[in-house]
Order: structure tokens, then C-alpha cells, then sequence
């Protein structure tokens, strides 16, 4: 409680109340409740305009996901179902097949790298307990429309992550900053759309703060925590009141990482991201194998449910909401937070970059989040009455008892991940509105936030962040629908330059 009202003080300090009047507020509510109290009414009234939803077949539909769906779809057909021409042409860059002198391009990362630091925000708590909700509430067919709308969000990343390239800004030092900030200012500038730029641009990087201070910060530290807790005894466990110092080791850990900027941060994300995914698959997998038998009926079950009304709410429309809330919810295609980590690439040729994106929608839901339905479904967990990690984890432990063990360090990387990544997102964000040098305050109050979250109980806190980081959608895809001449041009040249032979594959 000492920490609490320290922290309290500071806080009311900041709005000019003094000593004996955060004292009686701290007897009187602590510091969770204080906090929720005052959010709780912004934050409301933010994420009812946000997630605004429509009644549709009996269940209700979120119109901010419907656009980015529809925004996945219309960058799909633009670009000529670019996402399945280009799979293979994506998997070769990301290799390095046509890096020539990767050493003397602009930027910090290799290919590979820019993706799995963008994979780390997006591969976690999505995956792991954002599926089993869709199950919960769409049925096994929600998995189909998750499925469909993750191969859509492969063409949205592949539209801004070359914005993102594209208009960049290098530093003297090497370092670059991109991503939405700067190609809805600069790409609409030349459009003759100078003030709406700077609007969008700015709305964008406030949302954006928001987003990775909540969402990507205190949200990830509390859910790790519990997660932790859970598997060490829950009320029983040493670690029980002392979220605090879970979130200090956390803090040290992120802090130790950052401090090397985006470079340090792709090199842990290039080992943490795969390690994690070969963690949490190969487990899935291993259930698959003992129920091989299953497997055919489980894809059967995902079709019935997509299209023969099997989805628990609502039905099919009921299945497809749930499938297309999901997906979105899970890799962000159209938010515009990935293209600040593939901004950092190096390389002359902002196409590239744009085929590598557009992997990581697969990877993080076609694959992964695949790969968790089936396990849910062919091991019967729906029928438990669990939702969320509760039915992931129970799922797991139904094959292997000690399998919940490995999913508690899977959430732990993931939230471990995730921070980096959406570190750099809001820092990016800050220092585009306030400038680089005034970086150290958002590095000293981001890693505050971590043992904040991991010993307070969020509540309106989250639901606040939730509905800046979907915010960050409208600027973005706005912008995305000006700049889709832009990327096209750029394409056409990339393409061309392939066809000649001035860009070739090297091994």
C-alpha cells in the first residue's frame, strides 16, 4: 500500500492536490479503485464510440471491425490478390535471397528481423485466449471466417508496411522513424492534403500512446502475472501480493532491451518470436498427433459451423462476426502499428518490405491461431464451460498435465514480446509530437507502467487502451485509401525492376 499511495501522490501532485487530500483519497478508495473511478468515465464513453456495434442476424456487429475487414478486401482486389502471388517472392526476402549489401542500406534491421519485431506485438494473448473466446461464442466456425479474415489483413500490412518504408525519416545516427505519422503528413502533403495529414498523423501518434501504454504495456505485465500465479498455486502461491515485484523483474528485463533502441530490440524479438512460436506450436502439434484421428472431424466441424448455422450465437452470421472480431483483434492489419517495425528495415526498395508484411497476418493467424482452435476443439474443452486462457489452458492440460506449464511461459514470452515491440511503437509516437529529446521521459513512465500493471487491477485502464489502438484504424486506413496510388506506382516499378534483372534473386 506504500507503493500505492507513492505512486498516488505523484499522480495528484500532478493535478495540484495536495498532501492531506491524497491521503484521504487513498484511505478512502486505494489506488486500483481511484484510478478506475476516474477513467471509468472517459474510457466508456470512448469505447462506445469505438466499438460501436449494429445488430446483424441476431448478434451485434463492432463497425470498427467491419472497417478493417472491409478495408483488407478492398486492398486485396486493388493489388490483385497480391498476398497469394506474392507468398513465395515474400518467403525469399525474408530469407535474404536478395539482399546484396544488406550492411550499406539505410535502416537498422534485416528483413527477418523487422518481422518478427513486428510479429512480437502482434503474436500473444490474441492467439492464446482471443480464440477460445471466438470458439466460446461462434462456434468451431468462427475459426473459417478468423481464417478468411487473416488472409485479408495480409494485403492491408502490405499497404502500409510500404507507406511505411517509403516516407521514413533517416537520422544522423543511422536510426530511422516511421511508419503512420509520417506518410499520412507527408504522403497527404503531396497530395495537396497538408492539414488533413497533419490531423491524421497527429491523432494517430496520441492513440498510439495510449495504445502501448495500456494495451501493449500495464495489460501484458498483469496478464503474465496472472498467468504466472495460476500455475504456481494461485491464492496459495509465493508470488501471491507481490505483483509488484513481478513487474519490476519485468521492468529490468524490457529496460534492458530498449535502452540499445530498435536494433537491440529486433535482435531479442529475432530469437524470443521464433523460440515462442516453436514453443506454443510444437505443443499444439503434439496434441494434434495424439488425436490424428480427430483431425478431418475438426476441419469438418469448421465448416459446418461457417456455413450450416452451427455457430453458437447467432449462427453463421454469429460464427463470422466472432471469426472476423478475432482476426482482427489478433494481428491489427489496418491499425498501422507493424509499419513503424518494418519501417526500420534496411533497404532502397519499399516494396520489399511490403512483401514481407504481408506474412505476418499468416503467420500469427492463419497458423497460430489455427492451430489453437483445433486443439480446443478436437480435445471437447468448449463443452467446460471456460472461456479465454482458462479454456486454452485447460485444453492443453486435457493431453498433457504439465502442458499448462509451457503455455504460462508461452503468455510470459508473449507479454515480454509484445512490450518491446509496442515500446518502440509508442516511443516512435512521442518523439514524432514532442521530439527526440524528451525519449527518456516516455522510457522512464513506459517501464513505471510495467509494475504498475502487473500489481494493479486494470480495469477501465485496458478498456481505455483497447479503444485507442482500434482509434489508431480511422487515420490510418483513411490515409491508406489516399496513398493506394502511391503504392501501386511503387509496386510497378519494384515489379519492373525484378523483370529486367536489375533486382535478381542471388541464391
Amino acid at each position: 500500500m506504500k507503493i500505492a499511495n507513492h505512486w498516488l501522490g505523484k499522480v495528484m501532485a500532478v493535478l495540484g492536490m495536495g498532501a492531506a487530500a491524497t491521503q484521504a483519497v487513498a484511505q478512502d478508495m486505494g489506488m486500483d479503485e481511484t484510478i478506475n473511478a476516474a477513467v471509468a468515465p472517459v474510457s466508456n464513453a470512448i469505447a462506445s464510440f469505438i466499438f460501436y456495434a449494429v445488430p446483424v442476424g441476431g448478434t451485434s456487429f463492432p463497425l470498427i471491425v467491419g472497417w478493417l475487414v472491409v478495408a483488407g478486401l478492398v486492398f486485396t482486389i486493388y493489388f490483385g490478390f497480391i498476398q497469394f502471388r506474392g507468398f513465395g517472392h515474400a518467403i525469399s526476402l525474408t530469407k535474404g535471397d536478395f539482399s546484396e549489401r544488406p550492411s550499406k542500406e539505410p535502416g537498422e534491421t534485416s528483413h527477418f528481423q523487422a518481422l518478427t519485431m513486428a510479429l512480437s506485438g502482434t503474436v500473444g494473448l490474441g492467439n492464446i485466449a482471443g480464440v477460445a473466446v471466438a470458439i466460446s461464442l461462434g462456434g468451431p466456425g468462427a475459426t473459417f471466417w478468423m481464417i478468411l479474415a487473416g488472409l485479408l489483413g495480409m494485403a492491408s500490412k502490405f499497404t502500409e508496411c510500404i507507406l511505411g518504408v517509403k516516407y521514413r525519416q533517416q537520422h544522423a545516427d543511422g536510426t530511422v522513424s516511421g511508419g503512420p505519422m509520417y506518410y499520412l503528413s507527408q504522403g497527404l502533403a503531396e497530395q495537396g492534403r497538408v492539414g488533413l495529414g497533419r490531423v491524421l498523423a497527429v491523432v494517430f501518434a496520441i492513440c498510439c500512446i495510449g495504445g502501448a501504454i495500456g494495451g501493449g504495456n500495464m495489460f501484458q505485465a498483469n496478464q503474465a502475472y496472472s498467468q504466472v500465479l495460476g500455475v504456481t498455486g494461485g491464492d496459495d502461491s509465493f508470488l501471491n501480493g507481490l505483483g509488484w515485484l513481478f513487474g519490476l523483474v519485468m521492468a529490468v528485463l524490457v529496460g534492458a532491451v530498449i535502452i540499445g533502441g530498435a536494433s537491440s530490440i529486433a535482435k531479442t524479438t529475432e530469437k524470443v518470436v521464433p523460440f515462442m512460436a516453436v514453443l506454443y506450436v510444437g505443443a499444439g502439434l503434439v496434441i494434434l498427433l495424439i488425436n490424428a484421428d480427430k483431425i478431418g472431424w475438426a476441419f469438418g466441424q469448421i465448416i459446418e459451423g461457417a456455413f450450416t448455422g452451427a455457430g453458437v450465437a447467432g449462427g453463421v452470421v454469429g460464427a463470422l462476426i466472432q471469426g472476423f472480431k478475432r482476426a482482427a483483434f489478433s494481428n491489427e492489419a489496418g491499425i498501422g502499428s507493424a509499419a513503424i517495425a518494418h519501417s526500420t528495415v534496411k533497404t532502397t526498395e519499399p516494396v520489399t518490405e511490403g512483401y514481407v508484411a504481408l506474412l505476418e497476418p499468416f503467420i500469427d493467424t492463419v497458423v497460430i491461431c489455427t492451430m489453437t482452435a483445433l486443439v480446443i476443439i478436437i480435445t471437447g474443452s468448449t463443452s467446460s464451460g471456460e472461456t479465454g486462457v482458462a479454456l486454452t489452458s485447460l485444453a492443453f492440460g486435457s493431453a498433457i498435465s504439465w502442458f499448462p506449464l509451457l503455455l504460462a511461459l508461452a503468455v510470459v514470452l508473449f507479454a515480454f514480446s509484445t512490450m518491446l515491440s509496442w515500446f518502440y511503437y509508442g516511443f516512435k509516437a512521442w518523439t514524432y509530437l514532442f521530439g527526440t529529446g524528451s525519449g527518456i521521459v516516455f522510457k522512464v513512465f513506459f517501464l513505471a507502467c510495467v509494475v504498475a500493471g502487473a500489481s494493479m487491477n486494470l480495469g477501465p485502464v485496458i478498456d481505455f487502451s483497447d479503444s485507442m489502438i482500434f482509434i489508431m484504424a480511422l487515420p490510418n486506413v483513411i490515409g491508406l485509401y489516399f496513398l493506394m496510388p502511391v503504392v501501386k506506382r511503387e509496386v510497378q516499378k519494384y515489379q519492373a525492376k525484378l523483370a529486367s534483372g536489375e533486382i535478381r534473386k542471388l541464391r
